[in-house]
């Protein structure tokens, strides 16, 4: 079997993870676009966080063809399950042996033996161990940025706190502000939209996604996937967050 697939956590899990995932058969190079998670992935060998990413990124293919293995943060958990804020990882590959130490060293040996199902089993435990628990407040605003005319100042407003308070909040969380959160709803709502049998034509989508306009819609995808949206919307897909 080749392709990309996502697996549904363990129960326990469901607040602070959004999926594991299984990556195989990875012939050519792999666009990654921000959405507000951050991943532990096993590759080539070596365990990274994977931080959140504010612009697309490329991955190369795997060296030996072994499948890449990951488990993705909801966004507001990754913060508490790494033990320092997500905004030090933030578009960075981090060894998580430079933040677990001994914890990864054990980790790592007991992922370089296993078999790919047992690999995410040995991930799912990783993270149940650390206890960690996703930001009550920044999983509020995430839902609540995910509405089409959302505004920062108002969303803040609306839980209480000062647009200050909630950057810092969602920065050490998710590991950027809520400005950028809400850029990145706004490009998974353009997505979500462009996956419908009936699409609506693509400045109508702009609109609907709470773009300013096409121009605007345009300039933000090219900036958050480096496609121009006709080009990335042809074989843009949705992953868990």
């Amino acid at each position: 079997m080749t392709g990309y697939r996502e697996i549904a956590p363990p129960r326990v899990l469901h607040p602070v993870v959004a999926c594991l995932w299984e990556h195989r058969g990875r012939a050519s190079e792999q666009r990654v676009i921000p959405d507000a998670c951050v991943d532990l992935i096993w590759r080539d060998g070596r365990l990274v966080v994977v931080g959140a990413d504010t612009g697309p990124v490329m991955f190369a293919p795997t060296g030996d063809g072994e499948p890449v293995t990951g488990i993705r943060l909801r966004p507001g958990a990754a913060g508490s399950v790494l033990g320092l804020p997500a905004s030090e990882v933030r578009d960075a590959r981090v060894p998580v042996l430079d933040l677990w130490s001994e914890a990864a060293s054990v980790l790592s040996e007991e992922l370089g033996s296993a078999t790919p199902q047992r690999r995410l089993e040995l991930l799912a435990g990783a993270v149940e161990r650390r206890q960690g628990e996703a930001d009550a407040l920044v999983v509020a605003a995430s839902h609540r940025l995910a509405a089409p005319d959302a505004r920062v100042a108002l969303v803040a407003s609306g839980l209480g706190v000062s647009e200050r308070h909630l950057h810092r909040r969602t920065a050490a969380a998710i590991g950027y502000g809520p400005k950028m959160l809400a850029r990145v709803a706004r490009l998974r709502r353009l997505i979500a939209f462009s996956q419908r049998s009936d699409a609506l034509p693509l400045a109508e989508r702009a609109g609907a996604a709470g773009y300013a306009s096409q121009a605007h819609m345009s300039d933000e995808v090219r900036r958050l996937t480096g496609l121009t949206p006709v080009r990335f919307l042809e074989d843009a897909t949705l992953t868990a967050a």
